[in-house]
Parts: structure tokens; C-alpha cells; sequence
């Protein structure tokens, strides 16, 4: 199966790269946020910081998953450790919605009930929201060059790419820096209204609706990692590519069964049924299929394959 095809490509190393941009771009921003907060006393400056901070955190967990899912096969594994990957995007989902969601609608429910008098210049945190933005485009850049170059190739749109794609990471990057970019202008509508009104609720709102919306993205991550995590069945697409892939074997003539299965990002365990030509004997037959599970093995995205003759009145079928 190529990439023409409908393959996914094996970009483990630009996911790495996107995830490191994101880091560096996250902790930069989240100290500069938190000396804003500080300075300003503002409620929806400290939710943003709280949000960078758990982003920050959040690419470490990606880092560790890109890494360890890398893995490959062995006795104890046979089919590699790809799934490691959904495990820790897993848990950086949980932290975004713990540690940034979750704490962002705590201080602005404090605020609202209890008040806050603030400082009335806020330039300082203008300025940092405005550095904010640049650093969070710049790294949301990263990811979009990535994902609209793998939707491409599925001839997706980018957005449903994003739902789709079996890489939990750059999916992560994407969605954390989009709710990161749509933050801040929340988090600058609240500031500005109160500098505007003099009334300290709006920035207390705007704290609220930043962790509302980083509960909706990370609710969203987690529902999609679990997905992956309890094994997310290719798409028709996919299924199509690899069974013109196994028909394109000289020694097969029809493909009766087939089921692919996530095991990682980009990462597919293949079973098949399938009709060969000829009538070999007993022995033969397993060793050509034997031959068969090793060419396509040979693709870097099936991590393992089985082939099995078909029945004789097995019914063409995918599952």
C-alpha cells in the first residue's frame, strides 16, 4: 500500500518535531503569563497561565508517548507498543481538563462571588497576550503544515483529519493550540471589558470560559484515545487500500475477509482470508502464506499480519 493509496506516511519524526515546537512555545508563554498574572491581579490572565502551564506539561506526557510507543516488537509485544501512545495522550488529556480546565472555571467562580479590586493598567498583560498569540500561531502552524499534508493524502478535510487521524499527538498539539489561540482572545475580551466597564466580573467570566473550553477539547481527546486505546478499526478507505494491496500478490486471486486494526499511530494489524491459486498441497499452502504475511509485513505501517485460506463457501465480507 503507498501513500497514494491511501497509507499513511510515516511521519513519527515531524510528530516529533511538532510536539517539541509546542513545548517550547507553551513554556515560554506560561512563565511569561504567570509574572502577568502577578502583576496585573487578573483573573482571566491567571486562567490563561494555568492553561499554558498545563499545555507545557501536557507536550512532556506527548514527548514520553512518542518515544515509548516507538517501540519495537518483541516476545512480550509481538504487536510493538504503539498503544503506549494513546495511553499518555490519555493522560494529558485528563491533565488539561484537571489542571487547566478545572482550575480556570475555580478562580473565576471565586472572583465573581468574592470580587477582586485589580490593577487598572493592564498593558502588562496585553503585551504578553500579544506575545502569546505569536508563540501559540507559530507552533499551531506547525501542526496544520503536518495534519493538512497527512489529509491530503486521505483526501480529507483537515478538521475531520484532525478526528480521524490515528496519531494522538500532533491531534493534541492541534487541538490545545487552537483552544490556546481562542483563549487568549477570550482571555483579552475580559481584560478589556473590565478596563472598559470598571466591573471585575468580565475578567472573572473570561476565566470562566476558558476552562470551559479547555473541558470541551479535553473531553474531546479523551473520548477519542479511548477509542484508539480499546481498538479503533481502519477506515473503509484503508480497508480498500490493503486489499488491493494483498491482490496485488502474484499468488492470491481473491480476498474474501479482512480486518485492520489500530495498534499504534500508523500502526496496523492486519487478518485476512484469503483464495490462492492453484491447489497445492497442505504444506505448500502454509509456507506461501507464510511468505505472503512476510511481504506485506515489509510495509512500515502493518506491524503484523495473518493470512488464512478461505472456506469454500466463505462469503466475500469486511469487518
Amino acid at each position: 500500500m503507498s501513500e497514494r493509496t491511501g497509507a499513511p506516511a510515516d511521519s513519527s519524526g515531524e510528530s516529533t518535531v511538532t510536539v517539541l515546537i509546542a513545548f517550547g512555545a507553551n513554556l515560554a508563554v506560561a512563565v511569561a503569563k504567570t509574572v502577568a498574572a502577578l502583576l496585573t491581579g487578573s483573573a482571566s490572565m491567571a486562567a490563561e497561565s494555568a492553561h499554558s502551564w498545563a499545555d507545557a506539561g501536557n507536550q512532556g506526557l506527548l514527548a514520553i508517548a512518542n518515544r515509548r510507543s516507538k517501540r519495537p516488537p518483541d516476545a512480550d509485544r509481538p504487536l510493538g507498543y504503539g498503544r503506549e501512545a494513546y495511553v499518555w495522550s490519555l493522560l494529558a488529556a485528563v491533565g488539561l481538563f484537571v489542571v487547566g480546565g478545572s482550575l480556570s472555571v475555580w478562580h473565576g467562580v471565586t472572583e465573581l462571588i468574592h470580587g477582586e479590586s485589580g490593577h487598572q493598567d493592564y498593558l502588562v498583560a496585553y503585551i504578553v497576550l500579544a506575545i502569546a498569540f505569536a508563540l501559540e500561531s507559530v507552533s499551531l502552524l506547525q501542526a496544520v503544515r503536518q495534519l493538512r499534508g497527512e489529509a491530503h493524502q486521505f483526501d480529507r478535510d483537515l478538521l475531520d483529519h484532525v478526528l480521524d487521524t490515528s496519531d494522538p499527538t500532533t491531534r493534541a498539539v492541534f487541538a490545545e493550540d487552537t483552544a490556546a489561540l481562542i483563549g487568549i482572545l477570550l482571555a483579552t475580551l475580559g481584560i478589556g471589558l473590565h478596563q472598559l466597564t470598571g466591573n471585575a466580573a468580565w475578567d472573572a467570566v473570561g476565566s470562566i470560559l476558558v476552562g470551559l473550553l479547555l473541558g470541551v477539547i479535553a473531553v474531546v481527546l479523551i473520548d477519542r484515545n479511548r477509542r484508539f486505546i480499546v481498538g479503533e478499526p481502519a477506515s473503509s478507505q484503508l480497508r480498500e487500500a490493503a486489499t488491493a494491496r494483498i491482490l496485488a500478490l502474484p499468488e492470491v486471486t481473491a480476498v474474501r475477509f479482512i480486518r485492520l486494526v489500530f495498534v499504534g499511530p500508523k500502526q496496523l494489524f492486519l487478518v485476512a482470508s484469503v483464495d490462492l491459486k492453484g491447489d497445492a498441497a497442505e504444506s505448500q499452502i502454509a509456507r506461501t502464506l507464510r511468505k505472503l504475511e512476510t511481504e506485506l509485513q515489509a510495509d512500515d505501517y502493518i506491524v503484523d499480519a495473518v493470512l488464512t485460506i478461505a472456506e469454500p463457501d466463505e462469503l466475500d465480507r469486511q469487518l
